[in-house]
């Protein structure tokens, strides 16, 4: 297509080949690093919608630097030929140039001239005339003819660039996009001459920029939903668990008394809720209930669980259960059952009298004991506990307590990244800040803020009991 004076500024220069040469090989590199960093995505093997929405813009970048590479080699190579010379790198399949196409329309006689890329472009047979401007509207489709219109008309009677896309139907009823770019060619009295533009057929391009927002969406979508499920799950943990204000003073007096505080700390994160719990219980002859523990699973469904193993815990114990015996009872409950799982749970039973804890554990943290500024961590209970009529438990233990004395039950996720012996450690090492604190609330204040007041991928449960007579 000839060279014409713009209507806003004279002809660019074409660029240097050796720059042009400059820009093709950065390109190349450019489309190297960003498929081997695709592949290595790909080799993780996820299958998360936000590993999609990766792979997919991965996938349209790729597609933007095939372009790239394309447009610039053909500024290397030169102009395109018009329909009457054929372009031996356009027939091939899917190339740019085969998507890439240009016109020129002469107001002065009427006249038209496509490039033979523009004819695969609209799907119109090479043999045909070329249409003019006020015939073309008639391969868009409905909706977008009257953009087509409004960018000829600014360009022709207000000089204005055209930039902008609308779609055609072709032959067979094929869809396509297309990005028009054009501008008006002046005479030498300044007015409308001709109008040229070069059309390029973005449906591909287009097709994976959807791909994108359409994953990303339905990323944005999962997340939400995620994050409504947390937001209930925590709603129905909270409901569940037994609501204290401050320290609970358990209403039995005389040796032994206990004062008790709790805190539930969800995850920081989109990790759902897990059915981590806690439980305290006044029973027969003045004897307390402790236990803590955590089901398998996350979510509203085992949260609502929670109800029904608080439930039994509390009537084994009241049905004077004692720790080891109840453990194995509850483990056989749920095993009976397809849900919850026991994760695992210690239950303790306190006697106030002989100021005596019996406990058991299952697959839990065991309860620590601070005395006197310092603590310890209670020795697993040893054997199995057998029961005259009901088979085999599991082991307890006792441990004499004393006035003063801090027992500290908790979940495994209570202190971030840390499990098992490790966090019993760290746990342990609040012993001097905690001889300083008068009551069980104090106590828990000192653990969450040493322990929950940042970001946390785990739920996690504790309970303190100060023995207080």
């Amino acid at each position: 297509m000839p060279s014409h004076l713009s209507a806003d500024r004279p002809a660019a220069q074409p660029p240097r080949r050796g720059s042009v040469e400059a820009l093709i090989s950065q390109t190349r590199r450019l489309k190297g690093d960003v498929d081997a960093v695709r592949r290595g995505a790909e080799e993780e093997g996820a299958d998360h919608p936000r590993e999609r929405w990766q792979r997919a813009l991965y996938d349209l970048a790729l597609h933007q630097l095939n372009d790239l590479d394309e447009h610039l080699a053909q500024l290397r190579d030169g102009p395109l030929p018009t329909a009457a010379e054929p372009n031996p790198a356009a027939s091939a399949p899917g190339s740019l140039l085969s998507r890439v196409g240009s016109a020129e329309w002469n107001l002065l006689t009427d006249e038209a001239s496509w490039s033979g890329e523009l004819y695969r472009i609209l799907g119109r047979d090479p043999a045909a005339p070329p249409l003019t401007l006020d015939e073309l509207p008639s391969l868009v489709v409905d909706e977008d003819r009257p953009k087509l219109t409004a960018m000829v008309t600014d360009c022709l009677v207000d000089a204005r660039p055209i930039d902008g896309e609308f779609r055609i139907t072709r032959r067979g009823g094929d869809v396509r996009t297309v990005h028009m770019m054009g501008e008006p060619v002046l005479d030498a009295d300044g007015s409308t001459a001709s109008m040229w533009a070069v059309l390029r057929d973005v449906s591909e391009l287009r097709r994976s920029q959807r791909v994108v927002s359409e994953t990303r969406d339905s990323l944005h979508h999962r997340q939400e939903a995620a994050r409504s499920e947390q937001r209930l799950a925590v709603e129905l943990q909270e409901a569940v668990l037994p609501q204290w204000r401050g320290s609970l003073r358990l209403p039995h007096r005389g040796p032994g008394a206990l004062d008790l505080a709790f805190h539930h700390l969800p995850a920081s994160t989109n990790t759902l809720i897990g059915g981590d719990w806690y439980d305290a219980l006044d029973l027969a002859d003045s004897e307390t209930l402790l236990s803590v523990g955590d089901l398998t699973g996350q979510g509203v469904g085992v949260t609502s669980n929670m109800t029904m193993l608080l439930g039994a815990v509390r009537g084994m114990a009241m049905a004077g259960a004692q720790p080891g015996q109840l453990m194995a009872w509850l483990n056989q409950l749920l095993d009976a059952t397809v849900q919850p799982a026991l994760g695992s749970a210690v239950c303790c039973r306190y006697r106030p009298t002989t100021r005596t804890l019996v406990w058991a554990q299952a697959g839990h943290p065991a309860p620590l004991l601070f005395r006197d500024g310092t603590g310890h961590v209670l020795n697993a209970p040893d054997g199995v506990l057998l029961g005259a009529t009901s088979g085999a438990g599991y082991g307890q233990a006792e441990e004499t307590l004393e006035v003063g004395d801090l027992l500290l039950l908790h979940t495994d996720g209570l202190v971030p990244g840390h499990t098992g012996s490790a966090a019993a450690q760290l746990l342990l090492g609040l012993a001097p800040r905690l001889a300083g604190n008068r009551t069980a609330e104090d106590c828990a204040r000192t653990v969450v803020q040493e322990f929950g007041e940042g970001a946390r991928e785990d739920n996690a449960c504790v309970l303190l009991a100060k023995v207080t007579s």
